[in-house]
């Protein structure tokens, strides 16, 4: 379906020019035209518009009073405002009533054609948005596991599955994918849910403690021994014990956790008896088990022992399509957890949440939200608030210069230029230290075409090389 936009205007002429320009540079758009606000108002309410470009003085309805129009009836409008008679001061005044940029005349071309293609792309982002927003309100939680793509519906089967039985689990990933989650779900969905589900993170637990913590201990296994004490698997009794990140137990560790895998009990340290248990064991590991085997490091018995059931849980990286709705899912979670009225996300926000890579993850892009929320400041999470460059429509303070205003030094076009390129040398600054001066990166973050950010950076003069960071300085 071809981009609508609607340009409004009580000047024939100008009607006429922006015409031929946009059928020439935009052939793929359909444009409608308007020389009244009344009529505007006509055209919105028949046709599905993307981009709005509208003139600040017409006679019966002002471009102010047609912008709140759209906000409140067509919010998905992207909306540019047109003048001739304001300043820098009118500009900012329409944008921080919601436009989204603003042009004036007379117009120059290729700034025209490359605001509209911007307002294009944001039109596509709120409606892709809408779209993403309207399929989380279908979405259900397994578990507290979020998730709709393919391959975590898989991972949903294989628990349904394994929580039936009783047989060991063992959860494999990179860090930050949510293997206790699965971990925890296995035990809520098995016939153990009432009995105790005890974690063990085994590499937070110093060598030389972690056996009596795990089996136990008699009074007197050791100096400081002045009791018995019962190790996690006891704790654990007629429940599951959760061994996460078990390729980091030593050796010593193995050889008896290997006996209680096969023979369904422990020895407390200093005790020459053995006790029974009753226990689940479920593991995980975001190493490379196989590898530790041939190297001499793991115990391929004990990983045969453990590797009854695999679950392998994909990097967020392989499932994009869940980042809409675990985004979602943290924003009410912290949104209510911080008593902040954020209720969406911007769709610049949300397309920088889908560029990334998320090396940690889910829990990477969880404290991302909740970081985001915790600095908003409004009803929806802007990427200001994720620590990133506003924006374009937000215009770098620049009342101390109008001072000079009426001295004759200081011209319109002088005051708009300069306002400009501070702007745009802020703006983009930010972004290419951000990429490390990678232009098709910083070009999508801020949701423009490479080419387009190329003419922007050459147009105000912004040196690419200087945001390059020397990486055997900064490694």
């Amino acid at each position: 379906m071809k981009a609508k936009i609607l340009i409004v205007d009580d000047e024939p002429d100008f009607l006429k020019l922006l015409g031929r320009v946009i059928r020439m540079e935009l052939p793929d758009c359909e444009t409608l035209f308007a020389d009244s606000g009344s009529k505007a108002v006509e055209l919105l309410n028949l046709h599905e518009v993307d981009v709005a470009c509208l003139d600040i003085r017409m006679p019966d309805m002002d471009g102010f009073e047609l912008l709140r129009f759209i906000q409140t009836h067509h919010p998905l409008v992207t909306v540019i405002m047109i003048t001739a008679y304001g300043c820098i001061e009118v500009a900012v005044r329409a944008i921080k009533e919601g436009a989204y940029d603003f042009i004036t005349k007379p117009l120059e071309q290729d700034v025209f054609i490359l605001t509209l293609r911007k307002a294009m792309e944001r039109a596509k982002l709120l409606r892709e948005n809408l779209r993403l927003r309207e399929s989380v309100k279908h979405y259900e939680v397994f578990q507290n596991i979020v998730g709709t793509s393919p391959a975590i519906r898989k991972v949903f089967d294989t628990i349904r599955m394994v929580a039936a039985t009783d047989v060991t689990v063992l959860i494999r990933g990179e860090s930050g994918t949510g293997k206790e989650l699965v971990a925890r779900a296995i035990h809520e969905l098995s016939e153990r849910r009432s009995g105790p589900f005890v974690p063990v993170n085994c590499p937070a637990v110093p060598e030389q403690i972690l056996e009596s913590e795990l089996f136990g201990y008699k009074k007197g296994a050791f100096t400081h021994a002045v009791h018995n004490r019962k190790g996690l698997f006891q704790e654990a009794q007629g429940g599951t014990i959760f061994l996460d990140e078990i390729g980091d137990i030593p050796m010593s560790i193995q050889t008896k956790l290997l006996r209680v895998l096969q023979e369904k009990e422990i020895k407390p340290l200093g005790d020459n008896h053995t006790v029974k248990i009753d226990v689940r064991v479920i593991a995980s590991t975001n190493q490379d088990l196989e590898r530790k085997i041939a190297e001499g490091s793991f115990r391929g018995d004990l990983f045969y022992r453990l590797n009854v059931v695999p679950i392998f849980l994909p990097p967020l990286r392989d499932r994009r399509e869940d980042i809409p709705l675990l985004a979602e899912h943290f924003l009410k979670k912290y949104g209510e957890k911080f008593k902040k009225p954020v209720r969406q996300i911007s769709p610049e926000a949300m397309q920088w949440l889908m560029s990334q890579e998320w090396k940690g993850n889910v829990r990477e892009l969880e404290n991302t939200i909740m970081r985001g929320v915790l600095f908003s400041h409004g009803g929806e999470l802007m990427l200001r608030d994720l620590g990133l460059p506003a924006e374009a429509g937000e215009m770098p303070d620049s009342s101390k210069d109008f001072e000079n205003i009426g001295s004759g030094e200081f011209s319109y076009k002088d005051a708009k230029e300069k306002s400009l390129k501070e702007f745009h040398e802020r703006f983009f600054g930010r972004l290419l230290s951000i990429t490390n001066g990678n232009i098709s990166q910083a070009a999508r973050l801020c949701g423009l075409e490479r080419q387009a950010l190329q003419y922007i950076l050459k147009r105000y003069g912004i040196q690419v090389e200087k945001y390059k960071r020397d990486e055997q300085n900064h490694g």
